[in-house]
C-alpha cells in the first residue's frame, strides 16, 4: 500500500485517495475550434510513461481537494506531492533515471 502525503491533510493510506489522471493537461483554448479528432484527442488520450510521472489525486476520505504527485511508475515511489497550481518540485531521481535511460520520452 502507498502511503500518499496530501498537502493539505500530511500522510494517509493510499486508500483514502482516488487517482484523477495525468496532471497538468492544458484546456484548449477555443474548443469550439476543435475538430472531433482534435477534441476526442484531448478528452481521452494521455501518456502512460515508465518512470517520472505528474498525476492527479483527490483526497477522498479527507479534505476532498485535489492536488498533484510526482510518481515513479517502475517503482511505485512517490517523490513529491504539491497543491493545484503549484509547480512539480524536481526530482533528482528523474536525472538518475535519464541516465539510466528509464526516464519519460
Amino acid at each position: 500500500m502507498l502511503l500518499i502525503t496530501c498537502p493539505f491533510c500530511g500522510p494517509r493510506p493510499e486508500i483514502e485517495f482516488s487517482y484523477g489522471g495525468q496532471a497538468h493537461i492544458e484546456r484548449p483554448k477555443d474548443p469550439m475550434s476543435l475538430d472531433d479528432q482534435s477534441w476526442a484527442e484531448y478528452l481521452y488520450i494521455r501518456s502512460n510513461p515508465r518512470g517520472i510521472h505528474a498525476e492527479r489525486w483527490r483526497h477522498i476520505n479527507g479534505c476532498a481537494r485535489f492536488f498533484n504527485v510526482r510518481r515513479n511508475t517502475i517503482t511505485d515511489e512517490i517523490l513529491a506531492t504539491y497543491k493545484m497550481g503549484e509547480s512539480p518540485a524536481s526530482c533528482s531521481e528523474e536525472l538518475d533515471l535519464s541516465a539510466k535511460g528509464g526516464a519519460v520520452r
